[in-house]
């Protein structure tokens, strides 16, 4: 399994005020030994605006190539344009046009995204026709992915509207198409499959965890994120994420079954908004490669 960081652990939260740049992460995480890196698509990094050129998109991807780093995935800046709203339609699917443009440049194999909709902003009687919208959006976008050759990963999570086990399963199935995946962050499927966290109407665990979760997936997953969670919330809005071993996921139990997802060639730690996330790089590969080690050797 190659491992790769999300860029974004060093850029959000504690480190909004002085975010590092990509050149000094990507030395970082090349240092430490990691196989890659999972590119962040917010300021200051990784956007249309910062590599709007041919050239410099090709030395982005020479630069990493340089420091032995792979990419394991790009994550999209949507927020600005929400799927939700029926308008909004041909302008999301025009940027997510954009930003594949700039995965398949740098040579990212997967964009990440999410439904940039809070829990609790759409209305019981909109609720349903809002995830058919969403369901229509996705689709075209998926196909625009496939002539992109860049697989589509929905991050579901607590921040944003249809994270219950059942509406992930579901979306997935109405959007229907093989180029649209689901992105598995482990922290994410804990609140979603055990806490129930924020979800809409009559909440929903599953009895298995986290376990279950990815059973009833099968098939579906694109990508994975792997990080610890302790049960809750981040500022009571998304998913809080700690170093592996430090929450409560029985890796044990559950590396076997993170394995054993098909087609996924990558592992991506993923410290968001964690306080001392720079400082555990190292230990965080360490943690990474052992819990692999000792999976595989459960299998």
């Amino acid at each position: 399994m190659k491992i790769s960081m999300g860029a974004w652990s060093f850029a959000f939260g504690p480190y909004a005020a002085e975010p590092k740049s990509l050149e000094e992460i990507a030395r970082r995480l090349s240092k430490a030994g990691y196989d890659g890196i999972e590119l962040s698509g917010f300021p200051p990094h990784v956007t249309p605006e910062t590599y709007a050129s041919p050239a410099s998109r090709a030395e982005l991807k020479r630069f990493l190539g340089d420091l032995g780093l792979g990419i394991s995935g790009y994550s999209a800046d949507l927020g600005a344009i929400s799927p939700i709203i029926a308008d909004n339609h041909r302008a999301y699917v025009d940027h997510f046009k954009q930003l594949l443009e700039l995965c398949a440049a740098v040579g990212s194999p997967m964009i990440r995204f999410d439904t940039g909709t809070a829990p609790g902003s759409i209305s019981d009687s909109d609720y349903h026709t809002a995830f058919y919208r969403l369901a229509d959006v996705w689709r075209e976008c998926a196909d625009e992915a496939r002539h992109a050759g860049v697989l589509m990963a929905w991050e579901f999570e607590p921040g944003f509207i249809f994270n219950k086990p059942a509406e992930v399963f579901e979306l997935h199935e109405r959007v229907g198409h093989p180029w649209f995946q689901i992105l598995f962050d482990t922290a994410h499927a804990y609140m979603s499959a055990v806490a129930g966290a924020r979800q809409h109407g009559k909440k929903q665990v599953l009895e298995g965890g986290v376990a279950e979760f990815i059973t009833l997936l099968h098939g579906s997953i694109g990508a994975v994120h792997v990080i610890d969670s302790d049960g809750t919330l981040y500022m009571d809005d998304t998913s809080t994420h700690v170093p592996l071993g430090e929450g409560h996921i029985p890796w044990d139990f559950l590396g076997p079954r993170l394995l054993a997802i098909p087609h996924i060639e990558w592992w991506c730690a993923d410290l968001c908004f964690y306080p001392n996330a720079w400082e555990l790089v190292d230990e965080n590969l360490r943690a990474a490669k052992a819990m692999e080690a000792k999976a595989r050797g459960a299998v």
